[in-house]
């Protein structure tokens, strides 16, 4: 798999990321093992979890994986800190003591004494950016993290963090941002993508394949097995499922139809190819369906199919864009 440099810093990574947020909850410890296999075979490297997926089951199931099926060193590893579930609520806290218990937390789960990307979870009005960023300053200082990232940010929440670290002596700098972004969800093409291309960050996609909906599996109805009617991830998929949503499901299978290609290769090949774009994160539930996904590597999309898939799932062009 090629190996891309993330924005402007030095640290590579393998240009699909395997992401890990139902490992320890809906994917159990074989399962796991069983994609982690398939991704280091394909040459994958960046691993991606947090520390609120499952309440660190995640990390706690990838640290058991390592040192057994690959040496630490082999890998990136990529964790984030600021969002925890307490009493089933999704709580935002981005304060020093948070996000500190929190890496203090992962580098334990993960029986490692670093994180090689240490990202901010989310953006949060009740504390101040200084005090955000001072943690992750500590935590690059400490040798604790080796790069910095943030994610889920809007574009001037990212201008901000960016530049305030670049404007002070000694400050740890933000070399990448992870959001959502698939041909159901373009809206990091308005601010976020321009943001990280001017300022240097690499941008790593999640949900690359629309929350599973651009698989197709939904064209029908909701499979039994499938994430839509788990209780954890069923309000998650719901949103995709309208009108706008099948229309592109469609376009997208007849693209893939006409280049002899699976749905999942052409949808991932089209944002992993994307202006500015680093490393998908790829999630599966099995390592069958991971195997699907890695076979993207081999596809590069003509201009006209990327051109009529950019057609078919354009986002409004509202203001100030237009």
């Amino acid at each position: 798999m090629e190996q891309r440099l993330l924005g402007r810093s030095g640290l590579k990574v393998s240009r699909l990321g395997l992401g890990t947020m139902t490992w320890g909850r809906d994917t159990d410890e074989h399962e796991a093992a069983d994609q982690l296999k398939a991704f280091l075979e394909a040459g994958g490297t960046l691993l991606d979890t947090a520390a609120g997926y499952g309440d660190g089951e995640s990390e706690r199931v990838i640290g058991g994986l390592l040192g057994s099926m690959v040496d630490r060193e082999e890998v990136v590893l990529a964790t984030k800190a600021g969002i925890s579930r307490r009493t089933g609520e999704r709580v935002v806290d981005t304060s020093r003591r948070a996000l500190l218990d929190a890496l203090d937390g992962s580098l334990m789960r993960l029986g490692t004494d670093h994180i090689d990307l240490w990202q901010v979870h989310a953006w949060s009005d009740d504390v101040s950016l200084e005090e955000t960023l001072g943690a992750v300053d500590h935590a690059v200082a400490t040798g604790r993290a080796r790069y910095a990232g943030v994610s889920n940010y809007s574009g001037w929440q990212t201008a901000r963090a960016v530049t305030f670290q670049a404007g002070w002596p000694g400050r740890a700098p933000v070399v990448s941002t992870q959001m959502e972004y698939s041909l159901l969800e373009r809206g990091i093409e308005g601010e976020v993508l321009p943001c990280a291309a001017a300022l240097g960050l690499g941008v790593l996609p999640w949900s690359p394949l629309g929350r599973g909906v651009l698989t197709g599996k939904y064209r029908t109805g909701i499979p039994a097995d499938s994430r839509a009617a788990s209780p954890h991830f069923a309000a998650f998929i719901e949103r995709y499922l309208d009108d706008r949503s099948r229309s592109i499901v469609d376009a997208l299978h007849t693209a893939a139809e006409g280049l002899d290609a699976a749905p999942v290769e052409v949808a991932l090949a089209w944002v992993r190819d994307a202006p500015g774009v680093t490393a998908p994160i790829v999630g599966a539930r099995t390592a069958a369906q991971l195997r699907g996904s890695l076979t993207s590597e081999r596809l590069t999309l003509p201009v006209e199919i990327r051109s009529a898939l950019n057609d078919v799932s354009a986002p409004p062009n509202d203001y100030p864009e237009r």
